[in-house]
């Protein structure tokens, strides 16, 4: 159980409001925001999954594919 205290009255109009429009409860609205927040990554662990990713290992370097790319356009 989740209890919030202190929403201001505005924010708490604003979260019925669009319950209402949603066509679902009050409850069930906050709980689809929390589920959608928790669902994604935060950015500690996003920067985590970068540090701790190996480095991709290329064939040449990706400047010369680039060159190669930009000759094949203006020929």
């Amino acid at each position: 159980m989740i209890q919030v205290r202190n929403v201001s009255e505005s924010v708490h109009r604003e979260l019925v409001r669009r319950a209402e429009q949603k066509g679902v409860s009050l409850t069930a609205y906050i709980q689809s925001i929390l589920e959608r927040e928790i669902a994604r990554p935060s950015r500690d662990e996003i920067l985590r999954r970068i540090r701790e990713a190996k480095p991709v290992e290329l064939d040449r370097p990706f400047a010369d594919d680039i060159r190669e790319g930009r000759r094949a356009t203006t020929e």
